[in-house]
């Protein structure tokens, strides 16, 4: 059975758990410091009650930024991570936001085509962005409104 529910605070320990295997993006403090933003809202996709994909996006008027998006290796390519993401664009949808953004690694190819299915274009570049040295593409998607 696959669902997607909101996470809380008490979550915190799946929430470092599954980035600390995948992307190592967040410390527990600064996943903690994620629940505590106004306007942050974190979905995970479950799977037979695990935990196996996580988004993280804070709302700010009429926008929403992703500042975390991953599904652990064991559950990549097989539909999970589009179903994730269409999900939190319905969602964005019913709050009437009008764009998404986010941030990918210049060289992560495998993300950067995954957002190009859904219409994420590269609207700017932040250079030496990442820890590797590695620029920033900041991508965005105009959602339509109902």
């Amino acid at each position: 059975m696959i669902s997607i529910k909101q996470i809380n605070e008490k979550d915190i320990d799946l929430c470092y758990g599954l980035d600390l295997n995948t992307i190592s993006l967040w410390n527990k403090k600064q996943w903690a410091n994620e629940f505590k933003k106004e306007g942050t809202k974190i979905f995970g996709l479950i799977i037979a009650n695990l935990v196996v994909g996580i988004c993280v996006f804070q709302v700010v008027l009429d926008e929403a930024q992703i500042s975390y998006f991953v599904v652990n290796h064991n559950y990549r390519r097989k539909g999970f991570g589009t179903y994730l993401m269409s999900y939190l664009i319905k969602e964005c949808e019913k709050l009437n936001i009008n764009k998404l953004i986010l941030e990918v690694s210049s060289t992560n190819f495998t993300a950067e085509k995954f957002y190009s299915r859904f219409d994420f274009f590269t609207v700017g570049m932040r250079r030496n962005y990442y820890k590797d040295g590695s620029d920033a593409l900041l991508k965005e998607k105009k959602l339509t409104s109902k």
